[in-house]
């Protein structure tokens, strides 16, 4: 390897279009159709070979395109308007700081490992780092003074291509980072930055590229540079790829280099947002910047904690990154001494006393003030599945909440659609989409105008599938016959079943192959016929994935599926965006409870194509029995077998009796019962399930709170952080002492609903003083041997009957069914994020 400079040569823009280059690297276009429509009029057979990526396109760009669009008055009415867009979202107010001007100068730092923003960009595998993208679009969109943190990965995830026997080959293509919108980040005196990271024996260094998306930034690391060895360059190659060495690697380059680089560039968050475990190691690198500052650790976990959000995404574990301990021994052994910890004082900062390993997912809840799960039922299921790190307190109670995942609706609507919500919707619609009272007036739609309309854009989709299935077949070097076929596949008029989606097993995407003459009998109705596009990735590593894409791929080559199965390569949001505006139904069939929230559904229903789905993830808030279809039921099965074999029969009975029926059943061309579903899609999804809504909320309840919190704890020479790890070493040294010693609760076995109960306890509480717990009564519905619904009420202290030993008295109304109640005692600190920051907890044992 040897060095060279790379200098970009740009084509001279003709002045009266200056502004294109700017554009071109403001991903504000990849959510705004009109710029788009400026680049693609440039060169439309370019722009589809460069994958829709502007910065490519310009380069090349023949001088006499440039100049043809530069004198043609409608290219440049319409460029004057997309300028004056632009200039406009960038300068106006905020919601954010409209409501938070206080905050103004308080960033949040919003770490992920993947970010899917555009085609153009490919450092995205799948749902994660579109959420991602799609957060920052948001962030951009409401005025929040977001940063994103992330790695710049050189071979992206992995280009899928299909070959000849059906299997997935997964290739790595360089990408040109000259020839995408990201730009190199600059000091202030023009330099490159280029921060160093410690790994084992060397220095890495990461140069930092800038990505603009509409008002905020996205920082992306990158190793691949000649300061370091041709082995450490490929530390940022692949995303998702390599062994456990690779990803502890990778996973300190995000967390450590992002702060770093944070640093840098002068940049200090007022809250940070760990997307996904991947990036907990920021907690380690902040954590020893305070001591080596001469911080105590216990002060400064507590500063660490305070302005922290920790995201998790998955139900499934092993989507929880994992290290054995002396791998993290060997790659972080270096902060022992910086933290002042040894071993195994820093195992416990993430060691996971379940299974034994140091976990990702707990290091982030250990030192994160919040917690939060991406649907209602995901959060149930995150908490149950820590709830042995909460032994004390009921599962219910165990600190994680949910924020329900979003998409950027404007980025995943067609334009189509847009323009005619334009004319039914209350103007200014696209500006405030979570307001559902505008989203009424989709009713106002004549059926036929939108039929018309869904009609058009599944011919677009069709196309699109036609043309990859033929450069599939050019790539094989099939016949001219075979060629032709591709151009019969797919019936415009045919009720169009779209499954995309990564191809774990979880996700089941065979579950409606599991009866191939049932299946066979839909397909093949002559009256009422059935067709079905399938697309998506299985990791390289997930040998059983790639066995479904197998067992698709060839069940498309045979009759009487072919033409009317079929798998498309490469799934990206290119191909994503055809399908979810195209297709008729939706389909999401994962084994309840795996998915915890899935968005292509809600990108699909602000189409207004259908959902069909298991009432898992996201799909149990969503579902009112207009608006789509629920799969099954909202419970567990014995084993995974019955649950398939259940899930597979209700859906070929569901297709049967009601979906099908329903969709051909037609006035005049139009299904009227359809397209009301289509309506009810659109007016409810769309307005709840939006990232508009989604970083509001997470505006509301976390980063203000956390920038707020974040201040507080490091103000006065850190003296409320020291306070409350005081408290909370005071608490675990002398709760073995607490205790309720005994309750009376005068009433009968059956009482009357409205009725008062009151209780009088007796506690014991030692050295601590009773302005340093709650004593409450907890009553709820009674569950399996356990309380749930909990309602609390505090208990107020009555009398002191001797050192440490209290009388409490309370009441609380009673409800009508059967109703437990108990009593307990719990730390309680005016400083602390959540009631059981500190899980402890004292239950009375019989009365």
């Amino acid at each position: 390897m040897y060095f060279f400079k790379t200098i970009t040569v740009n084509p001279v823009l003709p002045e009266r279009i200056g502004r294109l280059k700017e554009l071109s690297y403001n991903l504000w276009f990849s959510w705004h159709p009109e710029a788009l429509e400026l680049f693609k009029q440039i060169d439309e057979q370019k722009w589809k070979e460069c994958n829709h990526n502007p910065v490519k396109l310009l380069l090349e760009a023949t001088g006499a395109d440039l100049e043809r669009v530069a004198g043609n008055q409608d290219y440049l009415q319409l460029y004057d308007k997309v300028m004056a867009d632009l200039d406009r979202y960038m300068t106006e107010g905020s919601w954010f700081l409209s409501k938070y001007p206080h905050l103004s100068n308080k960033s949040i730092a919003y770490f992920s490992a993947e970010f899917g923003l555009h085609e153009s960009l490919p450092i995205y595998s799948g749902g994660l780092g579109v959420l991602a993208g799609d957060h920052c679009k948001a962030a951009s969109d409401i005025g929040l003074p977001l940063v994103g943190i992330g790695l710049l990965y050189k071979q992206g995830y992995f280009t899928q291509h299909i070959n000849r026997e059906g299997w997935q080959e997964a290739l790595y293509p360089y990408q040109n980072y000259h020839e995408m919108p990201v730009k190199p980040a600059k000091s202030l005196d023009g330099r490159e930055i280029i921060i160093p990271v410690n790994l084992p024996g060397r220095q890495i260094y990461l140069k930092v590229w800038e990505v603009q998306v509409g008002r905020i930034k996205i920082y992306l690391l990158d190793a691949d540079i000649t300061l370091n060895s041709d082995q450490d360059r490929k530390l940022t190659a692949q995303l998702y790829g390599g062994d456990k060495d690779t990803r502890i690697s990778q996973e300190i380059l995000l967390g450590v280099g992002g702060v770093k680089a944070l640093r840098i560039m002068g940049i200090n968050p007022g809250a940070w947002h760990i997307n996904e475990g991947h990036a907990a190691f920021l907690c380690i690198e902040r954590l020893q910047e305070l001591v080596q500052t001469g911080v105590p650790l216990a002060a400064a976990k507590e500063v660490v904690r305070a302005s922290t959000l920790f995201t998790t995404h998955t139900p499934v574990s092993a989507g929880h990154d994992v290290f054995d301990a002396d791998k993290v021994d060997y790659y972080l052994n270096r902060y022992y001494s910086l933290l002042g910890l040894d071993r195994d004082g820093f195992m416990e900062l993430g060691w996971d006393p379940g299974r034994q390993i140091f976990n990702m997912t707990i290091l982030a809840m250990n030192l994160s003030a919040y917690c939060n799960g991406v649907s209602k039922l995901h959060g149930e299921v995150t908490r149950k599945m820590f709830h042995y790190l909460y032994e004390h307190i009921p599962v219910e109670e165990v600190p994680v909440f949910s924020v329900t995942n979003g998409i950027h609706t404007l980025t995943w609507m067609s334009e189509e659609l847009k323009t005619l919500l334009d004319a039914y919707l209350p103007s200014g619609w696209q500006n405030n989409i979570s307001d559902r009272e505008q989203w009424e007036a989709v009713e106002n739609i004549p059926d036929e105008e939108l039929w018309t309309l869904h009609r058009r854009l599944k011919k677009k989709c069709i196309h699109l599938v036609r043309g990859i299935l033929k450069e599939q077949k050019e790539r094989h070097q099939e016949s001219v016959e075979m060629l032709g076929e591709v151009e019969q596949h797919l019936n415009p008029d045919a009720f169009t079943i779209g499954f995309a989606r990564r191809f774990a097993t979880y996700k089941r995407a065979a579950l409606l192959l599991r009866d191939k003459e049932r299946l066979a009998r839909l397909l093949t109705d002559p009256e009422r016929p059935v067709q079905i596009i399938f697309s998506g990735k299985a990791h390289p590593a997930d040998h059983p994935g790639q066995e479904l894409i197998k067992q698709i791929h060839d069940l498309s080559q045979q009759e009487p599926f072919k033409g009317k199965i079929v798998f498309i390569e490469n799934y990206d949001m290119n191909v994503s965006r055809h399908l979810t505006q195209g297709v008729d139904l939706w389909l999401n069939t994962p084994r309840w409870p795996m998915e915890a929230s899935g968005t292509s559904g809600m990108k699909a229903a602000a189409n207004g194509v259908v959902n069909c789905s298991v009432l898992d993830g996201w799909w149990p808030e969503g579902y009112d029995e207009e608006n789509g279809y629920a799969i099954g039921e909202e419970t567990g099965y014995r084993n995974e077998e019955e649950q398939d074999r259940d899930d597979a029969y209700r859906l070929y009975s569901l297709l049967e009796e009601k979906i099908i029926p329903t969709y051909y059943h037609q006035t005049e061309g139009c299904p009227k019962e359809w397209v009301a579903r289509m309506k009810k899609s659109i007016k409810t999804i769309t307005p709840l399930f939006s990232t508009e809504r989604m970083v509001k909320e997470y505006a509301e309840r976390f980063y203000t709170e956390s920038s707020i919190r974040g201040q507080k704890f490091t103000a006065e020479n850190f003296k409320i952080a020291s306070q409350v790890h005081n408290y909370k070493r005071f608490i675990k040294e002398n709760w073995h002492y607490v205790t309720v010693k005994g309750v009376e609760a005068p009433g009968d076995s059956e009482m009357r609903v409205g009725d008062t109960l009151q209780l009088a306890v007796k506690v014991y509480l030692g050295p601590i003083p009773p302005e340093d717990v709650k004593v409450e009564a907890v009553h709820g519905c009674e569950g399996d041997h356990s309380l749930t619904s909990i309602k609390t009420v505090p208990l107020e202290v009555e009398e002191q009957f001797s050192e440490g030993l209290y009388k409490y008295k309370g009441a609380f109304a009673l409800e009508q069914g059967t109703c437990g109640f108990t009593v307990r005692i719990r730390p309680e600190h005016p400083y602390f994020a959540t009631k059981f920051e500190l899980p402890l907890a004292s239950w009375a044992q019989s009365f």
